[in-house]
C-alpha cells in the first residue's frame, strides 16, 4: 500500500527520512498493507532525494534538529503518532553535542503526545567491557541516549542499527585496502580475528523492516530491545563470499591494535576516533557485537532480510576492486 494522506491513519515522524536509516524504514512503511501517513525530516527538503519521497507522499519538513532551534523541533513533531529518531555522530565527531540533540528529540516527541517512539541505538561498550573499552563514543552516547529514553515515561523501543552497513564496504577507503607494494589485489586489514562473528546489514534495504514489526505490534513494545541484523557472518566469510562473488583475489589479515590506528591516522582519521574504532573492533572480538546479546530474529518481518552473498551479488564493485 502507497503512503497515505487520510487523516484516520497514523502518522509516523522519520528523522534522517533522506539517510540510510531513515529512508529504510520509510520504505518498509510504504511496503506495508497497513497505511501510513509519513512526516520525512531533512535539512535540504529540494534536494533529489527529499523530491522523490515527496512524489511517494511523504511530507517533507526542512528543519536542522539541532539544540539552537529547538521551539521549531518540537513543533515538527506535533500531531505524531510514532517518532523514528536516529542522530549522526560521524556529522560532527561530538558525542556531547550528540548526547544532547538525542534527548532533544526524546523531549520533543513525549511533548507531541506520541504513542511510541523508536530509537536507534547502540551497545553500551563501556558498561559492558566494565570499562576496558572506555573510548567507543559513537556507541556509548547513543547508550546514554537509550537509558534517557527508557526514563521518558513514552512506550519507548530501541531498535539498534548494526553500524557494520553492507554498504560502507562499497564507499569507504578504511574497508578495502590496497596492498602496499600497488598490486591489484585488495585486502581487509582489520584488528579482528577472521572467526569472529558479525552482524552485517543491508541498511537501505533491511533496518526499515525491524522498525515497522514494532510499530505494527498489537501493543507497542515498551522497553523492548531490538539487535537487527540482515545476516550474522564471520568475517573470514565475509571476505571468501566476497572473494567468489566478484572474482578478486581479496585476502584478509589481523593486524595490532598499534597497526590498525597507524592505517586509518594515515588516511587523515583524527587519532581519538581512530582510538575509538579500534576499541570498537576489539570489543567486538571480545564481548560480541552486541555484548553478548544474540541478534534478534527475524520472524515477523514484512519480507526476508538480504544476505551479504546476496549484496555483493547485485552490488556494483567496479570503483573498489578497479
Amino acid at each position: 500500500m502507497t503512503i497515505t494522506q487520510h487523516l484516520s491513519s497514523p502518522l509516523v515522524a522519520v528523522v534522517g527520512a533522506t539517510g540510510g536509516q531513515g529512508g529504510s524504514v520509510i520504505k518498509a512503511l510504504a511496503e506495508s498493507d497497513k497505511p501510513y501517513r509519513v512526516r520525512g525530516f531533512s535539512r535540504d527538503v529540494s534536494k533529489p532525494a527529499s523530491e522523490a519521497l515527496k512524489k511517494q507522499g511523504v511530507e517533507m519538513v526542512q528543519i536542522p534538529l539541532v539544540e539552537e532551534n529547538k521551539k521549531e523541533v518540537y513543533q515538527a513533531f506535533t500531531g505524531a503518532d510514532f517518532t523514528f529518531l536516529v542522530t549522526n555522530f560521524w556529522e560532527h565527531m561530538n558525542v556531547e553535542k550528540e548526547i544532547s540533540e538525542g534527548k532533544m528529540l526524546i523531549d520533543a516527541a513525549k511533548a507531541a503526545g506520541v504513542r511510541g517512539i523508536v530509537w536507534s541505538g547502540l551497545p553500551a561498550v563501556k558498561k559492558i567491557s566494565g570499562g576496558k573499552y572506555s573510548n567507543v563514543a559513537h556507541f556509548d552516547g547513543k547508550a546514554v541516549v537509550t537509558e534517557y529514553g527508557r526514563q521518558s515515561g513514552v512506550p519507548f523501543a530501541n531498535v539498534q542499527a548494526v553500524a557494520m552497513y553492507a554498504q560502507n564496504f562499497l564507499t569507504n577507503s578504511m574497508m578495502l585496502v590496497k596492498q602496499p607494494d600497488g598490486t591489484n589485489v585488495a585486502a581487509f586489514a582489520w584488528c579482528i580475528r577472521p572467526a569472529t562473528v558479525l552482524p552485517i546489514i543491508d541498511i537501505k534495504n533491511d533496518y526499515g523492516l525491524y522498525v515497522r514489526r514494532v510499530i505494527e505490534s498489537p501493543v507497542f513494545p515498551d522497553g523492548v530491545q531490538v539487535n537487527t541484523t540482515s545476516e550474522d557472518i564471520t568475517v573470514g566469510d565475509l571476505v571468501r563470499q566476497l572473494s567468489h562473488a566478484t572474482g578478486k583475489q581479496i585476502t584478509i589479515e589481523q593486524i595490532t591494535a598499534e597497526k590498525c590506528h597507524s592505517n586509518f591516522t594515515a588516511l587523515g582519521v583524527p587519532p581519538a576516533i581512530a582510538t575509538d574504532i579500534i576499541e570498537g573492533f576489539r570489543f567486538f572480538d571480545e564481548f560480541g557485537y552486541y555484548g553478548g546479546q544474540p541478534s534478534s530474529g527475524m520472524d515477523g518481518l514484512g519480507r526476508p532480510t538480504r544476505s551479504w552473498a546476496e549484496f555483493v551479488k547485485q552490488a556494483d564493485w567496479s570503483k573498489v576492486l578497479a
